[in-house]
């Protein structure tokens, strides 16, 4: 089996309703290193990037050995889109120490997570040669789409998708959310042009990981919430 070159990169964006969340401290340490020491523990990752328009993001993930590319402006808006701004910094990767076969792409903003769970999502890529990426993801029956509602021009509610829906969710297809805490990409899949959105990125086969589902922090009691989880689960602090 030929060797398999697997990086991570971390991404985040500075400007946020809560200020400076990606590196507000858990534990007593800044919330980004929770995710980065997790993926430092891995058994398959060996190169470590962080992609931010963010000073203290980009000077933090670096106390863990993140390498820092410096996102510019127009894929650090509020609008901008994730993929974007992994594939900006693929090529950068790729000029640093050649193109990786896979990329892990971590949120800033998500502790909640472990090295056991990404290289189970790395294991599962490597195995299945035709699947184009492992995505965390997690049921959560009572927001399913068949029973969303749109509001129309009237106010009023209107079916989200057309036709029955059932009262019942034991009666609806199984659907899965993604958790946004990492993704495990196959490097094939991060330019398809024909990729699945929003996240076209993923490619079009995508296997999910299921999961309890994740916290993303955006706000304090978020932070609370994280701080929770990391006890319940017996994760060991970062270590730099």
């Amino acid at each position: 089996m030929s060797i398999v070159d697997i990086a991570t990169l971390m991404i985040g964006r500075g400007g946020s309703s809560l200020a400076d969340k990606n590196i507000l401290p858990v534990l007593g340490v800044p919330l980004l290193l929770w995710s980065a020491a997790a993926a430092r523990r891995s058994r398959h990752i060996r190169r470590f990037y962080v992609s931010s328009d963010d000073d203290k993001i980009l000077e933090m993930a670096g106390r863990a050995g993140y390498k820092p590319i410096r996102r510019p402006d127009e894929l650090a808006s509020a609008t901008a889109q994730s993929c974007d701004a992994v594939r900006h910094a693929y090529k950068i990767m790729t000029e640093d120490g050649g193109p990786p076969d896979i990329v892990v792409v971590q949120h800033a903003n998500v502790g909640t997570i472990t090295e056991i769970m990404i290289d189970e999502c790395i294991d599962i890529l490597l195995s299945e040669s035709g699947t184009s990426s492992v995505v965390p993801s997690h049921d959560k029956a009572e927001y399913h789409p068949m029973r969303a509602k749109f509001l129309n021009k009237d106010g009023l509610l209107d079916q989200a998708i057309p036709g029955m829906a059932s009262a019942n969710r034991q009666d609806l297809p199984k659907c899965l959310f993604f958790d946004h805490s990492f993704w495990v990409l196959r490097s094939t899949a991060i330019f398809d042009p024909n990729g699945q959105p929003p996240w076209n990125c993923m490619g079009n086969a995508i296997r999910p990981y299921e999961t309890e589902g994740c916290l993303d922090v955006h706000s304090l009691e978020d932070l609370e919430l994280t701080a929770r989880w990391l006890i319940e689960n017996e994760v060991p602090p970062p270590t730099y």
